[in-house]
């Protein structure tokens, strides 16, 4: 860990603007490495109403690795069920969500979004790190050698500039990013956009809804029903032709459609009703200089694929661990270039499939929405409908990944997401982050010891890296070794073909090795990525 002394208000390593969840992720994962951060968010008090609604199996993993473990229960609950119907109530598709997904948390998790951000800003509290100036905004930003500086006042108004200052600075402040357009960089739009009312209630009794999540394909007007977390549901419907924004977004039009779903004043109570215009579009560069963007300052998606927070929490979460390593002299600032790399592949394909999943659902002519159902109904019948479809996140594909040679693409599995499953050591039965903690980690079936020379062991020590042998159940694990409990690790380890592999902090393979001879290559080209010399 870098230890660094917080002086609040004064300078910092990192300065963060926007204190949404992403920001808030951002925020905790810096400081609890020990860099000082300082947030400005220009709203005086946390945004009281839900937007976000879901995340997803890393998402949960991420908010873990942020010490939200243990909190996570309290305001979220699995998504379960997911179907699709169109006009008739037919089933166009169903999707039954894992309760143990890839990283040992659910496929998809509702959430009451208010309660994620209290959590999260109950963890920042506990940084002493970690600053947060609420009711400012930036009114100037400049870069002056190695040094950020920014100008911030207060958001209603009146006297009081003050000049913070950093290291870096990451723009977490949303879709009109005042960073992003200090930065002065391009946005690719796809050009796909549409309103949708939504409305958030609270209903008086607890019941169970089937399905838990509910998407009617009906060309007259697509809506969706889904769980918004703990005691909390979400309707939202399209605007169709012939509607105003203004007939559309008022609290009594809104009532009337929830009528027609069986809500009533009686039922519940409306939290609030908002008209809400998605879009699709991506930031080109994600850095210049010492400014960063993340979360949607750096991408908007529709909400179809539920990918819009999560994408932000794994901007956080890549973004972390390489300032990490830059502000504490274990890597050239040239690292950070892979950031935008490897998010934005990871995005631009999110929005991709969100956006070809709206152009399925918000389909509003009748004719075509007939030629739809007809190809999709067929599809269930063949069996197609009932597999899980393809994720929204895939494998890296370039950036800090391991290749054989120069040119060549990443050697599998470089660029997985790292499955998480149940381990044991000690007597102690967890995840695999729980027991064995986060970071570098070196993961081998065999032992260490006929793997690593004193050079590669020194870099790995250099790196904070956790080294760890997995054995069968059975077996007692004897000191760094954990007994693979759930058999994820043995078994993703003979299925890739490989005797150990390096996992990156963000949970993503840097890549594997079959013998002593490719780990160390495989060390030595992180070496020359990071641009700093082994530890000695």
């Amino acid at each position: 860990m870098y230890d660094t002394h917080a002086e609040p208000g004064g300078d910092s390593d990192v300065l963060v603007v926007g204190y949404g969840p992403v920001g808030q992720t951002l925020s905790v994962l810096l400081a609890q490495r020990g860099h000082r951060v300082t947030v400005v968010e220009r709203w005086p008090k946390a945004y009281a109403m839900p937007r976000a609604v879901n995340f997803d199996s890393e998402s949960a993993r991420i908010l873990a690795a942020a010490g939200l473990a243990e909190q996570i229960p309290s305001f979220s609950e699995p998504s379960g069920a997911y179907e699709w119907l169109n006009a008739e109530g037919r089933t166009l598709l169903r999707i039954e969500a894992t309760e143990e997904g890839r990283c040992g948390w659910p496929d998809s998790t509702a959430m009451y979004q208010p309660g994620l951000e209290a959590a999260l800003a109950a963890r920042g509290a506990q940084l002493p790190r970690l600053t947060v100036l609420r009711g400012l905004e930036g009114a100037a930003l400049d870069v002056t050698g190695d040094r950020v500086r920014l100008t911030v006042r207060p958001t209603e108004g009146g006297d009081g500039e003050r000049v913070l200052t950093a290291s870096w600075i990451v723009g977490c402040d949303g879709a009109n990013s005042f960073v992003r357009g200090v930065m002065g960089v391009g946005q690719t739009d796809q050009g796909f956009s549409h309103d949708w009312l939504i409305c958030d209630v609270a209903p008086h009794e607890r019941r169970v809804y089937e399905p838990n999540n509910l998407q009617v394909c009906d060309p007259a007007r697509p809506r969706t029903h889904v769980s918004a977390g703990p005691g909390h549901r979400r309707w939202e419907f399209m605007r169709v032709p012939g509607e105003t924004v203004e007939e559309l977004n008022t609290e009594e039009r809104a009532w009337e459609l929830l009528a027609e779903q069986g809500i009533t004043p009686d039922d519940a109570v409306m939290e609030r009703h908002a008209l809400y215009t998605f879009n699709a579009r991506c930031t080109d560069e994600w850095r210049t200089g010492r400014m960063l963007l993340a979360g949607d300052a750096a991408h908007l998606m529709p909400p179809f694929a539920a990918q819009g927070m999560c994408s932000g929490f794994r901007d956080a979460a890549n973004l972390a661990w390489k300032l990490d390593l830059v502000l504490s002299g274990r890597a050239s600032e040239a690292v950070l270039d892979s950031y935008t790399v490897e998010r934005r592949q990871h995005v631009q394909h999110a929005i991709g499939m969100s956006v070809n999943l709206g152009k399925v659902i918000c389909q509003d002519d009748p004719v075509a929405a007939a030629e739809r159902d007809a190809v999709m109904l067929a599809a269930r019948e063949r069996g197609v409908g009932t597999a899980q479809p393809k994720g929204a996140v895939q494998p890296l594909k370039d950036g800090l990944l391991y290749r054989r040679s120069a040119g060549r693409a990443p050697r599998r599995p470089a660029g997985d997401l790292m499955p998480q499953g149940r381990v044991e050591r000690d007597g102690l039965t967890g995840l695999f982050d729980e027991v064995v903690g986060l970071g570098f980690v070196l993961l081998t079936a065999d032992d260490p010891a006929g793997l690593l020379g004193d050079e590669d062991r020194a870099f790995l020590d250099g790196l904070g890296a956790r080294v760890v042998r997995v054995v069968p159940v059975g077996t007692q694990a004897g000191p760094g070794e954990v007994v693979d409990t759930d058999g994820v690790y043995l078994t993703y380890l003979a299925e890739s073909r490989t005797r150990a592999v390096l996992v990156r902090p963000d949970f993503y393979v840097y890549g594997p090795a079959a013998d002593r001879a490719e780990l160390a290559s495989v060390l030595g080209q992180l070496r020359e990525g990071l641009e700093v010399l082994a530890a000695v």
